[in-house]
């Protein structure tokens, strides 16, 4: 009999923590897109190699825990228990084991879920004071490459404008064409262990059919599934754009509340995000609306029916390592883009309370001052809290274009 090859398991920047919060709380929560690798990291990380797993997308497993949640919770000790959502009413068996634990020992559970459990409209119990939630985005970049890690924006964050040379010099990223990276994506099978295109896009179909023939059933019931999925394919024509929801529903032929509520299930689902613009002006009007992107570009891709990727798709990917990014940091910086209504603008500003990093994204290989002016505008008007600006784009060379904006590849970053 011949073996398949199994493609090495890559590890993943939100294993350590998962590693840290099971110190902490009792219960570690692990929440991404289905299929981002929840299973695999709850299955290999060390922490966690040896625990019993219960998938609730088990019929029986999820019969017993809806009939007898106290009971299931007490199959056996320290369990991962996988998509929860599927089981909502679990959360309060979960806490009460908890409570009923004097000593809150930490890890006593972790809970996998393909749904932001805080947003859910099904779950009532947010386990306040017991838990650490963790987000799992689809593989970053460097998590392809096998580094485990996102761009190093808390070194860029931390060092003066004139030294982020130096930090890029420091945590070096494998050149790559950003078209090919778009086409990949992050989610595990796609992105690293399907090599073939046609087989790839075979998996995309059945990600699509899964996630509205079963997920949605789980999130809130969806009167047209035909209308859900042109609104996705919309959505995804739309990455990098402001949000319209008007407009949106006029070209699908839906109600605007409608666009809203479907927007709100992808938005739940890992699947969509909503990016809020920056908001805190002195003397500029800013636009407010939010800007859409998908969690993957590959995904993207497919539902749209694109085969050639756009700008917008390499805004996508830089977007996606700074969220990765940001909900493994602590202190949880904010990640926002910039407009104004005059129609100046920034693709990405990070924000900490000491500090704003504003990034522009250009796939084009060449950069000319007006590429930057969006950026030299927002370091005008905001002097105290911004020294530098950031252009990641499709060349190869890294440098100053002008005073306070340097220029680099986006592969050195991401």
């Amino acid at each position: 009999m011949v073996r398949r090859h199994e493609p090495p398991v890559l590890p993943r920047a939100a294993g350590a923590a998962i590693e840290r919060a099971l110190k902490i709380m009792p219960v570690v929560v692990v929440l991404g897109a289905r299929q981002a690798g929840k299973r695999t990291l709850a299955q290999t990380l060390p922490a966690l190699a040896r625990r019993p797993y219960f998938s609730l997308d088990d019929i029986d497993l999820r019969t017993h825990a809806d009939a007898d949640g106290e009971a299931f919770v007490q199959r056996a000790p320290l369990p991962v228990l996988g998509e929860v959502q599927r089981s909502p009413d679990l959360l309060i068996a979960v806490k009460r084991a908890v409570d009923l634990d004097d000593q809150r020992t930490p890890g006593m559970f972790v809970l996998t879920g393909s749904a932001n459990l805080l947003l859910m409209e099904k779950v009532s119990e947010s386990l306040a004071g017991r838990a650490v939630y963790v987000t799992l985005w689809p593989f970053t970049r460097r998590e392809r490459h096998g580094e485990g890690a996102t761009g190093p924006w808390s070194e860029l964050l931390a060092a003066s404008f004139s030294r982020w040379p130096q930090v890029l010099d420091a945590h070096p990223g494998p050149e790559e064409s950003w078209s090919s990276a778009a086409r990949l994506g992050g989610f595990p099978a796609p992105a690293h262990r399907i090599a073939d295109e046609s087989l790839r896009s075979s998996w995309y179909g059945g990600y699509v059919q899964t996630y509205l023939e079963r997920d949605l059933q789980t999130l809130r019931a969806v009167e047209s599934l035909a209308d859900f999925r042109r609104l996705m394919g919309a959505a995804s024509l739309r990455i990098g754009s402001l949000l319209n929801q008007a407009e949106l529903g006029r070209d699908i032929g839906i109600s605007q509340p409608q666009v809203h509520r479907f927007l709100n299930i992808l938005e739940v689902s890992y699947q969509a995000v909503r990016l809020p613009a920056y908001s805190a002006n002195r003397t500029k009007r800013l636009i407010k609306a939010p800007k859409l992107y998908w969690c993957d570009t590959g995904l993207a891709l497919h539902l749209a029916g694109e085969t050639e990727p756009r700008g917008a798709h390499l805004e996508n990917l830089v977007l996606v390592d700074l969220l990765a990014w940001r909900d493994l940091t602590v202190g949880r910086p904010e990640v926002l883009y910039w407009r104004t209504a005059s129609g100046q603008e920034v693709d990405f500003v990070v924000e900490t309370p000491r500090r704003l990093l504003p990034i522009e994204v250009k796939a084009s290989s060449r950069v000319t001052r007006s590429d930057v002016a969006g950026l030299e505008a927002f370091l005008d008007e905001y002097p105290d809290l911004a020294d530098g600006g950031l252009l990641l784009y499709g060349g190869r060379e890294t440098y100053k274009v002008t005073k306070r904006v340097l220029v680099a590849p986006w592969w050195r970053v991401i």
